[in-house]
């Protein structure tokens, strides 16, 4: 098995741990009195997670951190079933979030250590087409676990997932990472374990800092739906959860053509203008929904469409940040990995917690606390790949330097 086969299934630790855990939310909350702590602490875990696990993958190799991190997140996913309280289950889902940060930034930082930088957006694209389908499956799959075996199964399930890919791992992912870069970087920085000078060159490349900044954006206006479109759609325009649940899985569905899509436009034009054409559906697909907003506040078809179409951006937007962030930066790919990844999760927490304030038990802003994020995050995203990535070198280019 090639390692373009395992990144999909690495990837899509994410949408196993949280997408199928979405059904179980009531049924522990049924149990137990409170389920939110689980999933907040959980993605909390996560974000700050990555920044450890991308300095230790770049010092003791990919493959090691790799392995501990998949099976400390069997072990915490088997914890979760055993849990008889709320706080083990908390603790247990923490720890569960701190395995997928490794898991995540091993498989980002192998894309770098393994193929050219104008390549990484490619392969990264291919492998986030797998992830969605996975997150198109997930919930799902833990719908019908808990409908039939209970909250538990869907934690089981995780372990299961996270155990038989460990295996994998074991057996045909080896290690990746250029130990020759790694020494060079370290030593170019000032000391052996180097992490205050291989951050100081995290930060100081333009590359990083561009395309880091377009993933974080891109999924800033992501998570203000994932977040807020439950309290539009049931609370605000009266949908049922059933029915709410095809919105957030119509996404995923144009996510996976998207990343599809994102492939051919590597091919014929590159990075930036195909993170140029994405931009334009980012701001495009908000103002439609801001017209409705405006047109027709209670008509779900404006916000529905302007979805889509946002979500087209992202599917492009995605592979080509997460690549770009290490072009240029072969011997730091973890940490530039782990930092871009915490860049994300930085940007979706603050936008969310100031989106939120905005909601009201009367919904008295309508859809716009939803929509307004993903409009500003739009704006961005068009200012970045307009005016600050064409300033910067060629990804061929840059690619041959770092090489060489």
């Amino acid at each position: 098995m090639t390692f373009a086969l395992l990144l999909p299934l690495l990837l899509a630790a994410q949408p196993v741990a949280t997408d199928s855990y979405l059904p179980a939310l009531p049924a522990i909350a049924l149990e137990m009195g409170a389920a939110s702590a689980t999933l907040t602490v959980f993605v909390l875990c996560f974000g700050i997670g990555q920044l450890p696990c991308g300095p230790l993958s770049d010092r003791f190799g990919r493959r090691p951190v790799l392995l501990s991190g998949l099976a400390c997140y069997a072990l915490a996913a088997l914890g979760c079933v055993l849990a008889t309280n709320v706080p083990t289950l908390v603790v247990c889902r923490g720890l569960q979030g701190f395995a997928m940060a490794a898991i995540l930034v091993c498989a980002r930082a192998a894309v770098r250590d393994l193929y050219p930088a104008h390549e990484g957006p490619h392969i990264m694209a291919r492998g986030l087409t797998g992830l969605g389908v996975v997150a198109l499956i997930a919930p799902l799959a833990g719908a019908f676990a808990v409908q039939w075996g209970g909250w538990r199964w869907v934690l089981g399930g995780m372990a299961v997932y996270a155990a038989l890919l460990w295996l994998l791992c074991l057996r045909y992912f080896g290690e990746t990472r250029q130990r020759g870069l790694a020494d060079i970087g370290m030593q170019a920085s000032g000391t052996a374990a180097a992490p205050k000078g291989g951050l100081r060159d995290v930060f100081a490349s333009q590359r990083f800092r561009a395309w880091a900044s377009l993933a974080a954006s891109t999924y800033g206006g992501v998570f203000a739906f994932l977040l807020l479109s439950p309290m539009v759609y049931i609370g605000y325009l009266g949908f049922s959860p059933a029915l709410y649940g095809w919105i957030p899985a119509g996404g995923s569905l144009v996510y996976v053509f998207s990343t599809m899509l994102c492939r051919r436009l590597l091919h014929r034009v590159g990075s930036v203008q195909a993170v140029q054409f994405a931009s334009m559906l980012s701001v495009g697909g908000p103002l439609i929904q801001l017209v409705g907003c405006w047109l027709v506040p209670l008509s779900p078809w404006p916000l529905l469409v302007g979805h889509a179409v946002y979500v087209m951006g992202h599917g492009i937007h995605q592979p080509c940040g997460q690549a770009g962030a290490v072009g240029d930066l072969p011997h730091l790919a973890g940490r530039a990995v782990s930092w871009s990844g915490f860049g994300m999760m930085l940007v979706a927490f603050v936008i969310g917690q100031v989106a939120a304030t905005f909601v009201d038990p009367a919904f008295s802003n309508g859809a716009l606390p939803m929509v307004v994020p993903m409009a500003l995050a739009g704006v961005v995203l068009f200012f970045i790949a307009f005016f600050w990535l064409p300033r910067l070198q060629p990804l061929h280019r840059t690619s041959k330097e770092t090489t060489s």
